[in-house]
């Protein structure tokens, strides 16, 4: 990857994953405290853990940010603009892949019928497109290579904070899920930033399209940060986070960033939001037309 430059705090950009082990990467974190899907589906399948319904819930706006952006960056594998970045954005599309089969495979254990819960192949195939729970930010078209590193970066660094905060939830489940996260998550924010600086600090090519990325994705921001009583609720009990809480630390760090490239904030008005209540944009739809269709094509099929 593009040498890794450096920041304060949280903020610090750091090559791989934080605490240095050389032997991670964006698809291996350090063995011995990695929390499988197959873990949390045994645990949900022998009663070990339940979600509540608030939990399950939760958890399936976070499975389905990832999922969705999986997708999006899966599309790059063999377009990208050099080799390297079609293992770098397929390996971050691995891992948001990951975190969402994860999250929905828990998620589904309280939102089963008859006592059978629910896989995470039932919620990300079988689910109409007013069912999923994404932010609009996620089904955002890719548009070019910038636009996709833009998009990203807004991503890596409010799901970094997000986990962050996560590991310490008082639901063991949601802690074991984030911990693994966070550390992945770390290397996208690493690899967004160093691309935001390569891109502003490029050609004037470069510098106009990466401005332009980011004037398309940032009226989406303001929707990942907001309150509502399920999260509320939730994070008064401990489990979940406020995203309001996270806002102030990620317009800092990503304001360093941005500064450092000699860029400015967007100022531009606020899209309309609604995904965490199955209100989406029309691109989802074609999203999950072309992620579904085999399944539902041949429901039940194995290879």
């Amino acid at each position: 990857m593009i040498p890794a430059g450096s920041h304060s705090g949280h903020g610090e950009i750091s090559t791989g994953v934080a605490g240095g082990d050389s032997n991670a990467s964006a698809t291996r974190i350090t063995p011995g405290n990695a929390l499988r899907p197959e873990d949390i589906a045994l645990e949900v399948r022998t009663g070990l853990v339940k979600p509540s319904e608030d939990v399950a819930e939760y958890a399936l706006r976070l499975g389905d940010d990832a999922l969705i952006l999986a997708q999006r960056l899966g599309h790059w594998i063999s377009r990208a603009p050099e080799l390297e970045e079609d293992v770098a954005l397929g390996n971050i599309a691995l891992d948001q892949l990951g975190h969402a089969r994860s999250f929905l495979t828990y998620a589904g254990g309280a939102l089963g019928e008859d006592g059978v819960a629910k896989s995470e192949d039932d919620l990300a195939y079988f689910r109409r497109e007013h069912e999923f729970r994404s932010a609009h930010l996620f089904e955002q078209p890719n548009g070019d290579f910038a636009v996709t590193i833009a998009r990203q970066f807004v991503v890596s660094y409010y799901q970094f904070e997000l986990y962050r905060r996560l590991t310490e939830s008082t639901d063991a489940t949601l802690a074991a899920i984030a911990a693994k996260a966070v550390k992945e998550v770390d290397y996208h924010r690493d690899h967004s930033a160093q691309w935001i600086l390569r891109l502003a600090g490029g050609t004037d090519e470069s510098r106009k399209r990466i401005i332009h990325g980011l004037k398309l994705v940032w009226p989406y921001v303001g929707e990942l940060f907001e309150d509502d009583a399920l999260v509320t609720h939730l994070a008064e009990a401990g489990a979940a986070v406020v995203p309001s809480s996270i806002r102030e630390e990620f317009d800092r760090l990503t304001g360093e960033v941005l500064q450092e490239a000699g860029l400015e904030v967007p100022d531009v008005p606020a899209a309309p939001g609604g995904g965490r209540s199955g209100k989406h944009s029309e691109h989802l739809g074609y999203i999950l037309a072309e992620m579904q269709v085999l399944a539902r094509e041949y429901p039940g099929a194995s290879w």
